[in-house]
């Protein structure tokens, strides 16, 4: 939770008004721009609606189509300063206590691809945890970093990956010569928060800063129940996924960097993020960024207060379905769980004697529910920080009663467990020189062995299994073909059935 030594959500939230946070300046700015009915001489070519198709008009709305203004416009992101748009990414750092804040329109993706570029610029050789997510491997090879890589800890009985620990970042700092950064994951999608203070005293002590990828953590700020920030704990840049719990626009995130960061200087982070930012971002999407951010700097803690509640109450009543078990803070002190976040429903199907895989497909079915994850062991709901908790909680109960009913109706299943992940293959170059490099594709069944060319990552959860400049095994390409077949996904891969595999050319 919170450390009691730093200052509380409480404390944040009672001086929002004070700090201007019930202000949203950018999005006032696109609604007065709208209202004034201007010549728009200018694209988009729908003209703030009369250009639009009418299905469009009738899906989204004239009103969103009004506020769709590009940049560069002034009075909104040009003129005199601060801008509209200045001001909104100035009262998200106050919000979030970092001494800077980007507002993003390619989500935490792009954050991942600007921290890399930000450490490029000191060096070339970072430590990485390795079941980042892919994005953070896709800034790996925009930068020409080279990484080591440190695994987390992975829980023996759910089969699913924990966080990275103190010690283990430790010793890969150690034996990385010239190392001038470090990345971790944390929260985890599975909910599992690491020790990031503890994180960040490790690579301060050796003299680099830390990136966390807190994409899933937007909402730790702001309430004291929940676990420390990465922002609070002493991180360096924080990618924080603003869309998933806080609630803006799909595609929306934002990147913070620390007010006196390690190694990290603000004016090469703005750099980097407008180098693989759009020139024509989506107004829509920054002016969701600075509602949301007004919603959870000012009402923030007592949503978050209500929803923490709710789903104590919907953990609760998910264990009382037969054969069922949660993810929560029992996990805590495991190895690689420093903390756990309430607001993750985290399901444990093995009680039922079926898999994740067999169950997701029931509920939808059932009660047209669409969780976030499953996997073999484990299936994932997650919960806005504003919406119906105890409401949305409910029907996904019932559903899962009915699911598990018919399970047992159904009677015993037989069904082959999965075997644990394998190692991950050796890295034979850099990712890189191997994803720009000579390259073929082969059929899967002959590239046991050859270097791979490009990512293969089963979603759920994106993690990459393998990466470009890393060996590939029987196992693993085995591995992800299961996961293909229990019906996830792939990402990276230039064949996403992994028929083919491309690799490098020998």
């Amino acid at each position: 939770m919170t450390d009691p030594s730093t200052p509380v959500a409480a404390d944040r939230a009672a001086g929002a008004a004070a700090l201007g946070q019930s202000e949203t300046p950018y999005l006032d700015a696109l609604r007065a721009y709208a209202d004034r009915d201007p010549g728009r001489f200018h694209v988009p070519g729908h003209k703030g609606g009369p250009g639009a198709d009418p299905a469009l008009v009738d899906a989204i709305g004239k009103r969103a189509l009004a506020l769709d203004i590009p940049a560069l416009t002034p009075g909104i992101d040009v003129g005199p300063e601060p801008t509209p748009f200045q001001r909104a990414q100035e009262l998200a750092a106050e919000a979030w206590g970092a001494g800077r804040t980007w507002f993003l329109i390619n989500g935490a993706s792009q954050g991942n691809h600007a921290a890399a570029l930000t450490l490029a610029h000191l060096g070339e050789a970072i430590v990485v945890q390795r079941n980042a997510h892919s994005s953070t491997i896709d800034g790996v090879i925009l930068s020409g970093l080279r990484p080591t890589f440190v695994a987390p800890e992975i829980d023996p009985e759910l089969g699913i990956a924990h966080c990275l620990t103190p010690e283990a970042l430790d010793a890969a700092l150690r034996d990385t010569d010239g190392v001038v950064g470090a990345t971790a994951v944390s929260p985890t999608y599975f909910g599992a928060v690491a020790d990031v203070r503890g994180l960040a005293e490790v690579a301060h002590a050796h003299d680099v800063p830390l990136v966390v990828d807190e994409a899933w953590g937007a909402h730790l700020a702001f309430h004291e129940r929940l676990p420390e920030h990465a922002l609070s704990a002493g991180a360096d840049l924080v990618i924080s996924s603003t869309h998933k719990i806080v609630g803006s626009l799909t595609q929306s995130a934002m990147l913070h960097v620390a007010r006196e960061p390690v190694g990290i200087d603000p004016e090469v982070v703005d750099r980097a993020v407008t180098l693989v930012e759009s020139t024509s971002p989506s107004s829509l999407l920054l002016g969701s960024l600075d509602a949301q951010r007004r919603y959870i700097a000012v009402q923030g803690r007592e949503l978050l207060e209500e929803a923490i509640e709710a789903m104590a109450a919907i953990r609760a009543a998910v264990r009382e379905v037969r054969g069922l078990d949660v993810l929560d803070e029992r996990l805590v002190g495991r190895r690689g769980v420093h903390d756990y976040d309430p607001l993750r429903l985290a399901i444990d199907v093995r009680g039922t004697g079926a898999t994740g895989y067999q169950v997701a497909p029931m509920l939808r079915e059932l009660g047209d529910i669409n969780l976030e994850l499953f996997g073999e062991n484990v299936m994932v709901a997650v919960f806005g920080m504003g919406e119906r908790v105890a409401a949305q909680g409910a029907r996904l109960v019932e559903a899962l009663r009915r699911a598990v009913d018919q399970l047992h109706a159904a009677g015993p299943r037989e069904h082959e467990a999965f075997a644990p992940p394998p190692p991950w293959g050796e890295l034979a170059m850099g990712p890189r020189e191997a994803f720009l490099g000579p390259q073929e594709v082969v059929p899967a069944e002959r590239a046991v062995g050859r270097v791979a060319a490009e990512s293969l990552a089963a979603y759920p959860p994106g993690v990459p299994n393998v990466l470009p400049g890393e060996r590939l095994t029987a196992e693993t390409l085995d591995y992800v073909q299961r996961a293909l077949e229990q019906g996830g996904s792939l990402r990276g891969a230039s064949d996403r059935k992994l028929r083919t595999v491309r690799v490098v050319a020998e």
